[in-house]
């Protein structure tokens, strides 16, 4: 065991990233300003499970954390899956899948996500995140602007007049629902592997943290989570 405890909570503690741009996985109370949410509640799990506390190391975005990495600032985080981070980063089995759509305004002739990558379509996103990534290595037409965080990328969508807005779904629905006049189009980007990360060369952490994450889905850990911070339990991974 303290091979698992010199990789995950070498400091003594269980130093968690939590990213708050993914408003699905995790939220921040608005009184203690504490972590809450699915992410959050696993990680206290985790520390749990191992005998040691936790430590929340907040973000504003994925970037944000995957930056982080070499400050030495978190021994563990929740992040999407994506090849352009498991370069420095070993990940878990997704535990939550999640969709990337778009967002426009009502008038745009676009119609699915489909249908944005040509000439002259400018789409907003956050730098770093798990869509950002892929959206990067796809688009062929169409321009990326990006900005530091989801929030930030909306609004720039709504200053600048963009065709378009790239996000997780559940956000983007949540937006249109309180901006009348847009659309969250049929369709996805990407589905997101959202999944427990550690840096590279912890075997050990790894190895432990798959049983875990393994065990939280089994038993009903993961859906729980998710219904008490009123997502959808159906986001659960296989």
């Amino acid at each position: 065991m303290q091979d698992v405890l010199n990789a995950l909570a070498p400091k003594g503690r269980v130093r968690a990233a939590i990213n708050f741009g993914n408003a699905v996985l995790a939220q921040q109370d608005p009184t203690t300003g504490e972590p809450r949410g699915t992410q959050a509640a696993l990680a206290r799990a985790l520390a749990d499970r191992l005998g040691v506390p936790v430590e929340f190391a907040t973000y504003k975005a994925a970037g944000k954390v995957f930056e982080a990495l070499a400050r030495d600032e978190w021994d563990v985080a929740f992040m999407a899956i994506d090849p352009v981070r498991a370069a420095e980063l070993d990940f878990t089995a997704p535990y939550v899948l999640i969709e990337a759509g778009c967002l426009v305004p009502d008038h745009s002739p676009l119609q699915d996500v489909g249908d944005v990558d040509r000439p002259g379509v400018r789409i907003a996103g956050a730098r770093g995140s798990a869509y950002e990534l892929h959206l990067t290595r796809t688009l062929k037409q169409a321009a990326l602007v990006l900005a530091p965080s989801g929030p930030e990328a909306r609004a720039m969508f709504l200053k600048e007049g963009l065709e378009a807005v790239a996000g997780v779904r559940q956000e983007l629905v949540a937006f249109a629902e309180s901006h009348p006049g847009y659309r969250v189009m049929p369709g996805r980007f990407v589905g997101i592997e959202q999944a427990v990360a550690v840096p590279k060369g912890r075997a050990a952490g790894l190895a432990f943290l798959q049983d875990f994450i393994a065990e939280m889905k089994r038993n009903g850990f993961v859906a729980r989570e998710l219904a008490a911070s009123g997502q959808s339990p159906s986001l659960v991974a296989p």
